[in-house]
């Protein structure tokens, strides 16, 4: 199914141009509608009954089971990514391998939580560096990456894409690698799940964590992580009655079990039922659904190609298209391009994207026109006019 524009889903300025969603995506207005709603259920507490602590709870988790290829009982509702990744990694076994594996400027909250694990277990933290050459990046990184794994490898912890500029990851090649060495494998799907296909049983993923606000279009401090079954034995972070077998017995709370929820039912943060976000993250990931992630990328891969073209035809530099994801992706300025100036040029012509790193990331969705790309292309030639 090709899709067409669908900005009159959204409630976006019409003088801006948000090339930004890698940042925070906008809510769509059936989100919006999903929250107001909420709140004012909240009005008449008579309105929430008991079941309604775990029903729509349910619902979320068959939707984004859909999404990512799993049952629902191996989804856990989370608060954010820092609390998903934690929750997967306080679990991994400590007699497997001596190594930890991430890729350089690897996102700060994955970093920082494998690199306590190592420093609290005697294991040896690895960067896998991205290459100093720019020319066939994507696919010599991913090697790289590959050749790394071995049996000394405990775990692997990556982003499905590289946050800072979209560089694509081989995950299925690398999940093959990981379960041939016995190595786990820990992926934030936050900067591309909801926008790019992605199948957690084909990539053999055993932690797959995202955030609600970015590309699963939800609201912020909420969001959904899958994990497998090597993981339904492990300790939780929280003891929330809410994820023992008999909470949903309120007469029985106090005959205390042992026992959690099936699945990936004790990793849910407390208080998951949450009134007001969880209706809307679940209406932002029903009409994802709807939309097809793989139809979003081939929306923006079009809605992209004057960019690229024109990027590759006047000395900056961008991913070439079989390592470059096409909702997001970085750019670097061509040398002696004052990155400042570019950043000033953009704030002055109402373009709004992202510096992460050395690149200057762009990233769309269905809310993105013509006009917007070729806003964007004006402002870079007038950059390049003025730099001559």
């Amino acid at each position: 199914m090709k899709l067409k524009n669908q900005k009159e889903l959204f409630q976006l300025p019409e003088d801006i141009h948000y090339l930004n969603g890698a940042y925070m995506s906008p809510l769509l207005r059936s989100v919006e509608e999903a929250g107001i709603t909420a709140l004012i259920k909240k009005r008449n507490p008579t309105q929430i009954t008991p079941a309604d602590f775990f029903s729509d709870a349910e619902i979320l988790r068959k939707n984004f089971g859909k999404l990512v290829n799993c049952p629902a009982e191996q989804v856990a509702i989370i608060p954010s990514a820092s609390y998903g990744l934690t929750s997967a990694i306080q679990n991994l076994p400590k007699d497997n391998g001596t190594n930890a594996l991430v890729v350089s400027d690897e996102f700060p909250s994955g970093y920082y939580a494998i690199e306590k694990w190592c420093q609290n277990n005697d294991k040896h933290l690895k960067v896998i560096k991205a290459p100093e050459s720019m020319v066939g990046r994507g696919q010599e990184w991913n090697k790289q990456i590959i050749d790394s794994i071995n049996d000394d490898t405990a775990v692997i912890l990556m982003s499905s894409i590289h946050w800072t500029d979209g560089t694509l990851f081989d995950l299925k090649a690398i999940g093959k690698k990981c379960k041939a060495h016995n190595a786990l494998f820990i992926v934030d799907g936050t900067q591309s799940v909801g926008a790019l296909a992605i199948d957690v049983v084909s990539c053999q993923i055993d932690a797959l964590v995202c955030a609600g606000y970015k590309w699963l279009m939800g609201p912020y401090s909420i969001g959904l992580a899958y994990y497998s079954e090597f993981l339904n034995n492990g300790s939780p972070l929280e003891e929330s009655w809410m994820n023992r077998s008999n909470a949903q017995k309120f007469s029985s709370l106090t005959k205390y079990v042992d026992d959690y929820s099936i699945g990936a039912g004790r990793y849910n943060m407390g208080e998951f039922s949450n009134f007001n976000l969880l209706p809307m993250l679940n209406a932002a990931i029903e009409q994802i659904l709807k939309w097809d992630p793989s139809n979003i990328q081939s929306y923006c891969d079009q809605l992209s190609q004057p960019l690229v073209r024109y990027l590759n035809d006047n000395g900056f530099w961008v991913e070439v298209d079989d390592y470059r994801a096409k909702h997001l992706f970085g750019i670097v300025l061509p040398e002696g391009v004052d990155s400042q100036l570019a950043l000033q040029k953009f704030e002055e012509n109402r373009i709004f994207v992202s510096v992460r790193g050395k690149a200057i990331r762009i990233s769309m969705h269905l809310f993105n026109t013509d006009k917007d790309i070729a806003s964007l292309i004006r402002v870079l030639k007038g950059i390049l006019t003025e730099k001559r």
